[in-house]
């Protein structure tokens, strides 16, 4: 079984996701190659040759590819879909858009946010927001699958695979990038964060957010996320909220501050190693899977714990 593995990076890098779905791909069994397409990703290139399992790296570079467009990049991975038996990308933003429309050309089933690989042709998935795991058998000769890379270790370094070129397709011209809209913080990117702290409803407004959460997160070095329910009332932005319609989030540490652990939220932060929770509300669902729970009011606790670290 040969498996291709889609690369997740930003061309003069890799992210960390990529050696996360790379664990996932390596428990098939066989060789596993790693697409990377982007125009000038010879860096991203090159680092995931010396992850440790990839038996070699393919390197498509054409100004299509320079925004991961769906379409463009789909056309790609079908044009090289007949030489590998699964294809494999990381359940980010680029693999849950690209993956889809690979699967619908090639018509084969898709296998999404796979937690565990059971047997080359057998998968686990969470299903009903994380509250049952789904044992999923592909009858398909291809396997398509993306993997929630919160579930795997990342692989190690130390591989020297070969990076060969590969000709570009062409674009089929049916999409085109207009503008991106970065978010620029000097704090850790919330999926990859060791620490995260959170907010929730009971801040009660922006400000407060502000005034209790952020202090708190910029002295652990941590992430800041958010409810959704924190996120529609405006106290933060989009790209901060945590759960299942947001990021999953797996960290060493979480702080929900505030948070009375709807099942939408709990999907997104349970798999996080040590979860501390604080609300004032002792019945609270949140307090079920902390680990450290403290029942107060979050504009007592918040400062003063910012204050003794």
């Amino acid at each position: 079984m040969t498996t291709l593995l889609i690369a997740e990076h930003h061309d003069t890098g890799l992210s960390d996701a990529t050696a996360k779905a790379l664990s996932a791909a390596t428990q098939l069994g066989g060789e596993v190659h790693v697409l990377v397409a982007g125009e000038g990703a010879r860096a991203a290139a090159d680092a995931a040759a010396q992850l440790n399992g990839v038996a070699k790296v393919l390197l498509a570079e054409a100004p299509a590819y320079a925004h991961r467009l769906a379409e463009p990049l789909a056309d790609l991975i079908v044009g090289l879909a007949g030489a590998y038996d699964a294809i494999v990308a990381p359940a980010t933003t680029t693999g849950k858009n690209v993956l889809p429309r690979v699967a619908a050309l090639l018509d084969v089933m898709q296998v999404s946010d796979v937690t565990a690989v059971v047997a080359p042709d057998s998968f686990e998935r969470p299903i009903y927001a994380g509250n049952a795991i789904q044992t999923v058998r592909s009858s398909d000769a291809k396997k398509l699958l993306t993997v929630r890379v919160s579930a795997f270790a990342a692989a190690a370094g130390g591989g020297s695979a070969p990076v060969e070129p590969v000709a570009a397709s062409a674009d089929p011209g049916v999409s085109r990038f207009v503008e991106e809209s970065l978010a620029v913080s000097e704090r850790p990117e919330l999926g990859g964060a060791k620490i995260v702290v959170s907010g929730g409803r009971a801040l009660g407004s922006k400000e407060k957010f502000d005034e209790v959460v952020l202090p708190l997160a910029d002295k652990l070095g941590a992430a800041v996320g958010a409810s959704r329910a924190a996120v529609d009332a405006g106290y933060a932005p989009n790209d901060w909220q945590v759960g299942q319609t947001g990021k999953v989030v797996a960290p060493e540490l979480y702080v929900a501050a505030g948070i009375s652990g709807a099942i939408q939220h709990l999907a997104g932060m349970k798999d996080s190693r040590v979860i501390v929770a604080i609300n004032k509300d002792a019945e609270a669902p949140i307090f079920q899977i902390a680990d450290y729970g403290l029942v107060g009011d979050i504009f007592e606790i918040l400062p003063e714990l910012t204050g003794k670290l």
